[in-house]
C-alpha cells in the first residue's frame, strides 16, 4: 500500500473511533457504497443545486486574540460554525464550492494544497471572494506529505512553496493558519512552521469524512453529527458527492441557527510575516 494511502487509512480510522467514518457494506467487500466515480462526475457536471441564500453576515463582535497552540474548535459560547475545506484535488468541486459561496453568502476557510491545478483553474472567480474576506485561504502544504516524516528543510519547503503560490495567485500568504496533512504534526514541525509565520496549527472538531469517495447519505450523516456551535469542521474538495447536497447542508446550518465564519472573522488578523 502506498504511504499516502496508508496514512489516509489511519486518518479514516481515527474518525471511525469518533463514530463517523466511511461506511462499509459486507456485500461490497468493504468498499464505500455508492455510484462509481465516473457516474458521480458526469452527474455533477450536468446538475447544479439551487440553494437559497443563507443570509450570513460577518460577525460584528470584537475579534479574539490569536490562539496559542493547536486550534481544534472556536472558543466561547457563540453560534458560529467554521467549515474548512482541504486539498482541492477535483477542479469541479472547487468551482462548485465557489458557486455555493457566491449563491448563498456562505463563508469558508480553504486549506490549499498548492500542487493541485484546481486553484489556478478558478483563480479568477476565487480571488474576489478572497479579497472581500468571504473565503479565507490557509496553507495545507504543497503536495500533502506527512510533515513529521520530513527534515526541517523539507517541512519549510512544503510550506514556503504554497505560501509563495498563495501570495502570487491571490495576494495572501495564509498565515498564521496551517493545516498539517492527516493532522500529523509535532513540536519540531510547529517550530519550522512558526518560523515562516504559521503559528496556529489548525485541526478540527468533526469531519465530513469525504477525503475519499463516500455516499451523499453518509456525508449528510457526518454533517448532522458535527455541525454544532463553535465547531471547526473539515471537508474536502476532492469528490463530487458534496456538490449534490448543498441545499441539505445549508438547511442543517439554518435549522440550528448557526453562522458560518472564517477564522479571520473570529480572531484578530496576524501581524505581517517576515520573509524567509
Amino acid at each position: 500500500m502506498p504511504r499516502r494511502d496508508f496514512l489516509a487509512a489511519l486518518a479514516a480510522g481515527a474518525w471511525l473511533a469518533a463514530g463517523c467514518a466511511a461506511p462499509d457494506d459486507p456485500a461490497a467487500g468493504g468498499r464505500s457504497v455508492g455510484p462509481s466515480t465516473p457516474d458521480l462526475v458526469a452527474h455533477a457536471r450536468s446538475t447544479r443545486p439551487v440553494v437559497a441564500p443563507l443570509g450570513v453576515v460577518p460577525p460584528t463582535s470584537a475579534r479574539l486574540p490569536l490562539p496559542h497552540g493547536t486550534l481544534t474548535a472556536l472558543p466561547g459560547h457563540g453560534k458560529n460554525l467554521a467549515l474548512t475545506v482541504d486539498d482541492g484535488a477535483n477542479s469541479h468541486v472547487v468551482g462548485a464550492y465557489i458557486r455555493f459561496a457566491r449563491d448563498t453568502g456562505a463563508r469558508f476557510t480553504f486549506f490549499v494544497t498548492g500542487s493541485y491545478e484546481s486553484w489556478t483553474d478558478h483563480r479568477r472567480e476565487l480571488r474576489p471572494l478572497v479579497e472581500s474576506g468571504q473565503i479565507q485561504l490557509g496553507n495545507h502544504t504543497w503536495d500533502h506529505p506527512d510533515l513529521t516524516s520530513l527534515t526541517p528543510s523539507g517541512v519549510a519547503h512544503q510550506l514556503r512553496r504554497t505560501r509563495d503560490f498563495l501570495k502570487n495567485e491571490f495576494g495572501v500568504d495564509g498565515a498564521p493558519y496551517y493545516r498539517p496533512p492527516y493532522g500529523f504534526h509535532d513540536a519540531r514541525v510547529d517550530a519550522v512552521a512558526a518560523d515562516l509565520g504559521y503559528t496556529v496549527p489548525t485541526l478540527w472538531y468533526g469531519s465530513l469524512s469525504d477525503s475519499g469517495l463516500i455516499t451523499e447519505q453518509y456525508l449528510l450523516k457526518c454533517a448532522r453529527q458535527y455541525f454544532h456551535a463553535q465547531a471547526i469542521v473539515i471537508g474536502h474538495a476532492n469528490h463530487p458527492p458534496v456538490t449534490h447536497v448543498y441545499p441539505q447542508l445549508a438547511e442543517i446550518i439554518r435549522s440550528r441557527g448557526l453562522s458560518m465564519v472564517t477564522l479571520n472573522d473570529v480572531f484578530e488578523p496576524p501581524r505581517p510575516a517576515m520573509p524567509h
